[in-house]
C-alpha cells in the first residue's frame, strides 16, 4: 500500500464468553472505523479469553479451542470488511491446541501463526507452532507475533527478513508472576514488555503495533500498554495501562525506507558470522 495508513492496537479485556467477546469486537471493529484505521490489531486471545494460571493451567478451565473455520471467525471477518484485522484464539487442530492468530479481512484470511515460544506453564495447555511467515495484505507485507515471542529477536527478524515492514504483536502480557509490584507501572514485565517492542521495532527497521489484554483473569492480572511503533523504535500512540485504541497514521513504506536510508540492518547483517546453536 502507498501512501499513510492508520493503524490501531487495541489493549482490551476479554475472557471465556464468546458472545461477550464478539460484541466487544465489533465496538472495537466500529472504534477503529470511525477512527479511520485500515489496520486492526486484537489481542491474543480475544477469542474465549487467556489462561487464567500460567504456572499451573486448570486443564479443564482452558480456553475454547475453536476450528479454523469457525462461525466465530466468520463473525470476525463479515465485521472486518475493508478493514485488515488480526484477531488472537485457541485453535483446534483435531486433538491438538494452539495459541493462534490469524490476519483477515472481509474476503476471508490473509494469514496465520501459531505461537512458537513457550513460557513453561502454557506447555500444559497449547502445543508449539513452528515456523513464522510474512504475508501480504491490504495495508502492506504483515508479519504476527503472539506473547512470548517478542522476546526472542529472531522471531521479529524472520519476519522482516520475509519481507514483513509491519508486525503486529498479539498479547495476553501479565504483570509479574513472581514478584508484581505495587504499582503496575513499575512492574517489571511493564518495564520489559515496552522495551521489546521498541527493541523489535528499531532492530528491524519496522513498523509495530502491540495489542494487550487489560483487566484480570483468575491470577492473571494484564498489563494493557497497546501502542503502535515506529521504525526508529519510536512509540506513535499508545494507550498506557488502560482500555483503549492506540491509533497512528504511518506511511510504512517511506518511513521504513527513510529508517534503511542510511543504515540499513537487514543488509548490513553478517549471518556468516552468527552461531546459529
Amino acid at each position: 500500500m502507498t501512501g499513510p495508513v492508520r493503524i490501531a492496537a487495541v489493549a482490551a479485556h476479554f475472557g471465556r464468553d464468546l458472545d461477550f467477546d464478539l460484541r466487544r469486537i465489533a465496538t472495537l471493529v466500529d472504534h477503529a472505523r470511525q477512527s479511520g484505521a485500515a489496520l486492526l490489531v486484537l489481542p491474543d486471545a480475544a477469542l474465549g479469553g487467556y489462561l487464567a494460571d500460567l504456572r499451573h493451567p486448570d486443564p479443564d478451565a482452558l480456553p475454547p479451542a475453536l476450528e479454523p473455520g469457525c462461525p466465530e471467525l466468520k463473525t470476525i471477518q463479515a465485521l472486518a470488511a475493508e478493514m485488515t484485522v488480526c484477531v488472537g484464539y485457541c485453535e483446534a487442530d483435531g486433538a491438538r491446541r494452539y495459541n493462534a492468530a490469524v490476519c483477515v479481512t472481509g474476503d476471508g484470511v490473509l494469514g496465520h501463526h501459531r505461537k512458537v515460544h513457550q513460557p513453561p506453564g502454557e506447555r500444559a495447555a497449547y502445543d508449539a507452532g513452528a515456523s513464522f511467515a510474512a504475508f501480504d495484505t491490504p495495508v502492506g507485507r504483515l508479519g504476527m507475533l503472539i506473547d512470548y515471542d517478542k522476546t526472542f529477536p529472531e522471531s521479529a527478524r524472520s519476519l522482516a527478513v520475509d519481507g514483513a515492514e509491519i508486525i503486529a504483536c498479539l498479547s495476553a502480557w501479565p504483570t509479574s508472576i513472581t514478584n508484581r509490584a505495587p504499582r503496575m507501572a513499575q512492574d517489571r514485565q511493564s518495564r520489559l514488555f515496552d522495551l521489546y517492542d521498541q527493541a523489535r521495532a528499531a532492530e528491524n527497521q519496522v513498523v509495530l503495533a502491540s495489542a494487550n489484554q487489560t483487566g484480570a483473569m483468575g491470577g492473571m492480572r494484564f498489563l494493557g500498554q497497546a501502542k503502535v511503533v515506529g521504525p526508529g523504535g519510536e512509540i506513535l500512540a499508545r494507550t498506557w495501562s488502560k482500555a483503549g485504541l492506540a491509533v497512528a497514521e504511518v506511511d510504512v513504506a517511506r518511513e521504513v525506507a527513510n529508517a534503511r536510508r542510511v543504515l540499513h540492518h537487514l543488509g548490513e547483517r553478517k549471518p556468516a558470522a552468527y552461531r546459529e546453536a
